[in-house]
């Protein structure tokens, strides 16, 4: 029998855009050409979702370089991979703040096998973007960062998140990690395309750690409260 873990890891497989994207803008696809993250991946995902529990979903914005970029999973760095969730791995050590703040919040509710029995975590774009700056140096780009790119990846998007969707995805609820443009933006889908129910949106893990770190533990206990909502 197919697993929502055999799920995740084909789709994840097969993830990939074909379009064009505005210029200056680069696609980022952590599982295209690089088999240790296919591999460290799968491995997480046969650990907690090897089985064909209904779960909800959470939805970010698009992978970020140091998180998903490298692990190829949503706010998982690689420290989070191997102390948290005990996934070995051998490569440079990676450090996401929103990371830090996810496996504070996974902490809270109960542990990662607990969280992961009742939550799957992807993007509104399941492939991330990078621009590089006058230095030359490369940056995280978002979906919405400028109208042209959120055209161009429009229908790769609701794509993905369809077939998402079929993993066995509870649909009364879904969240929504961002309270302004991700969370609008998603709103605004979902009156279009009735995925779920209700949308409940909640601080973007990056921006509580940049600008309200020292009301953290108030952002832990309003994410257990929202997701508590569940049962």
């Amino acid at each position: 029998m197919t697993t929502f873990a055999d799920k995740i890891i084909e789709f994840n497989r097969s993830v990939d855009f074909k379009g064009e994207l505005p210029n200056g803008i680069n696609i980022m696809n952590p599982f295209k050409g690089n088999d240790d993250v296919l591999s460290i991946s799968s491995s997480f995902y046969k650990k907690y979702y090897n089985d064909n529990h209904p779960r909800h979903l959470i939805l970010g914005i698009n992978p970020g370089r140091f998180g998903a970029g490298v692990t190829g999973i949503p706010f998982t760095d690689t420290k989070r991979l191997t102390h948290e969730c005990g996934i070995k791995y051998s490569g440079k050590e990676t450090h996401e703040p929103s990371s830090v703040f996810v496996y504070e919040v996974i902490a809270a509710y109960g542990g990662a096998e607990k969280f992961y029995y009742d939550f799957y975590i992807n993007s509104i774009s399941p492939l991330g973007f990078t621009i590089s700056d006058a230095q030359g140096k490369e940056k995280n780009y978002n979906y919405y960062d400028s109208a042209e790119l959120t055209k161009a990846v429009f229908p790769f998007m609701v794509e993905n998140i369809q077939k998402q969707l079929a993993f066995g995805v509870e649909r009364d609820i879904c969240f929504c990690f961002g309270t302004g443009k991700n969370e609008k933006f998603l709103r605004q889908l979902n009156d279009k395309m009735g995925f779920f129910k209700t949308i409940i949106a909640l601080e973007h893990p990056r921006f509580v750690m940049q600008y309200k770190a020292k009301s953290k533990q108030q952002y832990i206990e309003k994410y257990i409260n929202a997701f508590s909502q569940i049962k």
